[in-house]
């Protein structure tokens, strides 16, 4: 092993023994980013320190292989949702997948006359700020609301067509309650209906299967960092409709990669890893749900004796992920009661820097309490053992 291989393994394993195997506080915010699983983590280390070329490279050797791994990277990641290897196209992550397919069917809206755009409120920002974008442009906006449970009537969206709309753009499962949305019902009745049907799948793709291998899903977002691959590395399946494509244009320009769509050199490691992450969420499918499942159990044995309210439905909620509150009590102080136990969080990473009030839980129609003391706990197949005992203890101690 040479000196950075070895460089970057100890590294790694620093990482690893730290965040997985439990010295300091357990880590239950996987929602927000999941440790990397140790096959996608080798990969991405030798694809960095030993192998060399571009994929665009076609000259000589080292860029053959890389366009090789791509490509088998490509398929690995659309097997999941029952794609063709060549409807994937790579970003760098959910965000730009979904501003891709939002913003990039723009244009498309315009030449057609078709400006009605319909969402719902509990989405990503990474969905409703390239929406308000689209509204300053002239399109129509519609955002429907979820019930107490952070669900989507799918006949509120069906009653929310208009001839117009262009495009329905909906959440695979939510990151903040993990309520998954009804995406089979919605694409039923869309087959009726010439709309694009775009699904944000960061928070689903790899653990909820059957959903997302619908075909009249047009666009889906995927995040490698969310099924235990690398930061930096993400996906939009573009499915063809018959034999057409989404009318997408790109967002910026130069090079002519992904189609297009996603100009830039890509990056092989990152490519490679995610690749290798979807191979194996696949694979490990049942035996990573039953772990997550018996965490889950444990979890809410625990806390059951603190009367929580959960804000979300047993039997539509991702089995990974908790969010609930405890009456009285605020979630700063929570948080700062189990520093030294639990690594757990208040709401989306992505807008936590600058806390204000969950937009989610606010749309689901909860009361201030409940929404001011939310917490959200979310594991996967890779955490420890958790005292929940000694977390339901801590909590406790704030009454």
């Amino acid at each position: 092993m040479n000196h950075v291989n070895r460089s970057l393994s100890n590294m790694t394993h620093t990482f690893a023994s730290s965040t997985i195997q439990g010295s300091g506080p357990v880590y239950l915010d996987c929602n927000a980013t999941t440790p990397i699983e140790p096959s996608v983590r080798d990969a991405v280390m030798r694809w960095m320190a030993d192998e060399l070329g571009n994929a665009g490279s076609r000259t000589h050797e080292y860029g053959l292989r890389a366009k090789r791994a791509v490509q088998r990277a490509r398929q690995q990641v659309a097997t999941i949702v029952d794609a063709s290897a060549d409807e994937v196209i790579f970003t760098s992550g959910a965000t730009e997948s979904n501003n891709l397919a939002i913003l990039g069917l723009a244009a498309h809206g315009a030449e057609t006359e078709r400006r009605h755009i319909i969402s719902t409120a509990i989405e990503h920002k990474a969905v409703l700020e390239p929406l308000e974008v689209l509204e300053a442009r002239g399109f129509s906006i519609t955002l429907v609301r979820p019930d107490s449970n952070g669900v989507v009537a799918a006949d509120s969206i069906r009653s929310a067509l208009r001839p117009d709309t262009l495009l329905v753009s909906i959440m695979h499962a939510n990151n903040e309650t993990g309520s998954i949305q009804p995406v089979l019902e919605i694409s039923d009745f869309l087959e009726d209906h010439n709309a694009f049907f775009h699904v944000d799948a960061a928070q689903g793709y790899g653990k909820d299967l059957e959903r997302l291998r619908r075909k009249r899903i047009d666009l889906i977002s995927v995040s490698g960092h969310k099924i235990y691959g690398p930061v930096g590395v993400g996906a939009l399946v573009a499915r063809r409709r018959g034999f057409r494509r989404p009318p997408l244009r790109p967002l910026i320009f130069g090079g002519g990669q992904e189609r297009g769509l996603r100009p830039g050199t890509l990056p092989v490691p990152l490519i490679v890893g995610l690749g290798i992450a979807a191979e194996t969420a696949l694979k490990n499918i049942i035996e990573r749900q039953e772990r997550c499942r018996a965490i889950r159990k444990e979890a809410l044995a625990a806390l059951d004796p603190l009367e929580i309210r959960v804000h979300s439905h047993p039997d539509h909620t991702l089995s990974h992920v908790i969010n609930f509150s405890v009456a009285g009590i605020d979630s700063e102080a929570v948080m700062l009661a189990l520093k030294d136990v639990a690594a757990v969080s208040n709401g989306s990473a992505c807008t936590s820097q600058n806390y204000s009030p969950s937009h989610v839980l606010e749309a689901m129609g909860l009361p201030q309490e409940a929404v001011a003391g939310a917490i959200r706990v979310s594991w996967s197949h890779l955490t420890p053992d958790v005292d929940w005992r000694l977390l339901a203890s801590r909590i406790a101690a704030l009454r």
